[in-house]
């Protein structure tokens, strides 16, 4: 089928298509479904709470408060934001701010002022062993975290947190299974250790919201006040978008960029989905596989060095590992699965005949870098501050100060007060799903700090593993994947490295090698049906069928679903010696780099012949018998070991070999 592109241009995007967005994002995004406010003095009154929310971060970097108030208030002020922007009900009248949201929003403000208060009796008379009125606020905190969770990320997370509070309740009655009972424990125990300590609502998750993720949140949204989107969507047309099945590479580049930015899946589908699934739908790309492309890109770009949507920085402060050991472990896996998701699109524009964009119909690279280009020195100044062992939060502080000075460069991109105040005030909006996700994920992490279930989940899967290293990684999925079901990514990250990254401690894999593995699967969760919320809204956009979406989504996705089996067995992929030690510039040995350069190069051979596999085409179709040889011979590429690699090789070789043949043949008889 061959498509005329004369007529195709990127303005030639319907209204219709643009302003359909919003709904789709409401409708897979429960963080986008705010109130618009009638009374403009309510409306205004939310703004400045917001923009002074921002500046509380900003003044807490340099002048740092006790941990307990800092995250209480951190907590507090964005609950109390939550419910006057999140109605109650999904269908509920959004013009008005109900008086019992009023009254939730005062108790919220309560829940930091108690123990702002009572902050001295707690740490010292008392010693944090509560008392009545400790337990009755801890009480109600918990409510008030959970019904604010339920209205901003839906109701899977709440329902788990509750799971788990349920847990210290009844771990020691007599009929559940030895290994899962404890010792009785009453209220105090269980809200003391909620509301006392920094090891439930305000555990290292929030501590890690109130420290760096908030202002990496605040960095993204000065980003794209400034243009950095646009630069994204420029800059990738530029580059890509004249190719064979230009637009769909298009939204793999742009929208992996902003992905590994903001962090987040669902609202990147729609943002830059908005813009590249009605060009893909237009040069002739499926509607379920163009809604699939963008799905597949954005939850890519949370793998993505160097900010993957901030988890980098959590795994940092999790692992204890440096951050740019983990950002240079992260850049070959997010390579070869960006790799292969590329050129999935570009076999599949080869089998449909799918051509690019005209030439005149795109931005040229130096205009498109004379006019924004300057944007990307906050990026890159971000990650040299980083290198250079500056804290994370204090990095993130220079970096907005960074970004506002960049963007004076030129007019176009420089900000007003109003544009700053503006984004300070989106930055405030955006940070409160991240914020309430790990205030509910304290919960979680409470009672595994309490109860010591972590102990008892590592022992579960380790025993359905029956001491083997693939049943054991395999299990490990499905609980990664189950447990990061339908959540951000940061929350699932940290649910799934509490919770399964310690069974794989038992077989001895190195703690980033674990957690990078957790991290993959909790991330994926979001494009794996039956819950493919990114894979739904990128549906939701292209008008096509969710679930088959879904699959499509899986299916260019399978990369990642292989490689950290890889980076298991051979942690030479995450540039880790075989001992798990990072392997630094000036560490670098000669088998070492052989053995990185070595994977590297049959890795990407590999997932280039996987791709063609999948899709059924390399210069020409291929047929059924010769897809599974091809792709028999990509995965002993992939596999790190020199026997499946040779063997891999002579395959992969012998059928490009055959398949060029048989194309120059039928172009021979053809002319």
């Amino acid at each position: 089928m061959k498509k005329d592109n004369r007529d195709l241009n990127i303005e030639s995007i319907s209204n219709k298509e643009k302003t359909m967005s919003q709904e789709v994002l409401e409708k897979f995004d429960t963080d986008a479904r705010v109130r618009k406010l009638k009374n403009r003095n309510i409306a205004v009154f939310i703004s400045i709470a917001a923009i002074l929310y921002s500046a509380f971060h900003l003044y807490v970097t340099y002048n740092p408060m006790p941990a307990l108030q800092q995250r209480a208030i951190h907590m507090a002020v964005g609950m109390a934001l939550i419910f006057l922007l999140y109605p109650t009900f999904k269908k509920q009248e959004r013009s008005r701010v109900p008086v019992y949201d009023w009254f939730l929003f005062a108790l919220s403000l309560l829940s930091a002022g108690y123990l702002i208060y009572e902050y001295t009796a707690i740490v010292t008379t008392r010693g944090g062993i509560p008392n009545t009125f400790d337990i009755v606020m801890g009480i109600l905190t918990v409510i008030l975290v959970l019904e604010a969770a339920r209205r901003v990320t839906g109701i899977i997370l709440p329902i788990l947190a509750l799971i788990f509070l349920a847990y210290p309740f009844i771990s020691h009655f007599n009929w559940l299974p030895n290994m899962l009972m404890t010792r009785p424990f009453d209220l105090g125990d269980i809200f003391g250790q909620m509301y006392l300590k920094t090891e439930g609502l305000f555990s290292t998750a929030i501590g890690a919201s109130v420290q760096f993720i908030f202002l990496f949140i605040l960095f993204g949204a000065f980003l794209v006040k400034s243009g950095m989107g646009q630069l994204f969507n420029d800059l990738a047309m530029a580059l890509a978008g004249r190719q064979k099945g230009g637009p769909a590479k298009v939204a793999v580049i742009s929208s992996g960029f902003m992905g590994s930015i903001n962090g987040a899946a669902v609202a990147n589908v729609v943002g830059t989905g908005s813009f590249t699934i009605p060009l893909m739908k237009k040069i002739g790309y499926h509607k379920n596989f163009a809604g699939a492309v963008e799905a597949s890109a954005s939850v890519g770009g949370q793998i993505l060095p160097p900010i993957m949507g901030a988890s980098a920085f959590i795994m940092a402060e999790t692992t204890g590992i440096a951050y740019g050991t983990i950002a240079l472990a992260a850049l070959l896996p997010a390579v070869l699965y960006f790799l292969a998701v590329i050129m999935q699109v570009h076999f599949r524009a080869g089998k449909k005949n799918l051509k690019g964009i005209p030439k005149a119909d795109l931005p040229r690279v130096k205009e498109v870098m004379k006019e924004r280009g300057h944007l990307l020195l906050p990026i890159v100044g971000l990650v040299a501050m980083l290198y250079l062992s500056i804290p994370i939060g204090f990095a993130a502080f220079y970096t907005i100060l960074l970004t506002i000075i960049v963007a004076a460069l030129r007019k176009t991109t420089r900000m007003s007060i109003k544009d700053v105040l503006e984004a300070m005030e989106n930055g405030a909006r955006q940070s409160l799903s991240v914020m309430i996700a790990c205030a509910v994920v304290g919960i979680i992490v409470g009672v595994v700090s309490l109860t010591s279930f972590g102990t008892v989940m590592t022992s579960a899967i380790t025993s359905i593993g029956a001491g083997s290293l693939f049943l054991t990684l395999f299990f490990t999925m499905i609980a990664s994947m189950l447990l990061g079901m339908g959540l951000p990514s940061i929350p699932a990250y940290i649910i799934t490295a509490t919770m399964t990254a310690p069974a794989l401690a038992e077989f001895g894999i190195p703690v980033l090698v674990a957690h990078m593995f957790v991290f993959y699967f909790g991330i994926f969760a979001n494009i794996t049906p039956p819950v493919a919320l990114a894979a739904f809204a990128g549906a939701g956009i292209s008008g096509g069928d969710p679930m088959r979406t879904g699959f499509h989504a899986l299916k260019l996705s399978l990369a990642g679903f292989i490689i950290p089996y890889l980076f298991v067995y051979n942690p030479a992929m995450l540039m880790i010696d075989t001992t798990g030690v990072a392997v630094t510039a000036t560490e670098f040995g000669f088998p070492s780099v052989i053995s990185i350069v070595t994977i590297t190069v049959t890795s990407l051979i590999g997932i280039i012949a996987l791709s063609g596999a999948l899709e059924g085409f390399l210069m020409r179709e291929m047929k059924f018998i010769s897809q599974l040889i091809l792709g028999a011979g990509a995965l002993m590429m992939i596999i790190p070991e020199t026997t499946t690699d040779i063997i891999g090789i002579v395959i992969v070789i012998t059928m490009f070999a055959i398949n060029y043949i048989q194309n120059k043949k039928s172009y021979s008889a053809a002319a």
